[in-house]
């Protein structure tokens, strides 16, 4: 009964660790799955970083960058390559500003 408890626990948290999760069925024999970004291929069992910083499995992808709302004046700038982000006044790009976000 304490697992049960633990799981469920668990579960309750999983969404505040993330910015947004989606899960796929698997059809049964399935043994590849394709990934709605890139169009690319993995075996079931897999884990992959696709180009837009979602972490899948062929269960599902969960979104690794957060959603971040600037201060009034400032810009926010995502790097897919990296899988990060800069909130920056456009004025002068060195100045970082106050922002908030959601998620990772």
């Amino acid at each position: 009964m304490k697992s049960l408890a633990l799981i469920l626990i668990l579960c309750a948290m999983l969404p505040l660790t993330q910015a947004a999760c989606f899960v796929t069925r698997l059809k049964p024999g399935m043994t590849h799955c394709q990934d709605d970004v890139d169009k690319t291929w993995h075996a079931v069992g897999s884990s992959w970083r696709n180009s837009k910083c979602w972490d899948c499995t062929c269960e599902g992808c969960c979104d690794q960058m957060p959603r971040v709302t600037p201060s009034a004046g400032c810009k926010v700038e995502y790097d897919y390559q990296t899988c990060t982000f800069r909130v920056f006044n456009p004025m002068d790009p060195s100045a970082e500003c106050p922002h908030s976000a959601v998620g990772k």
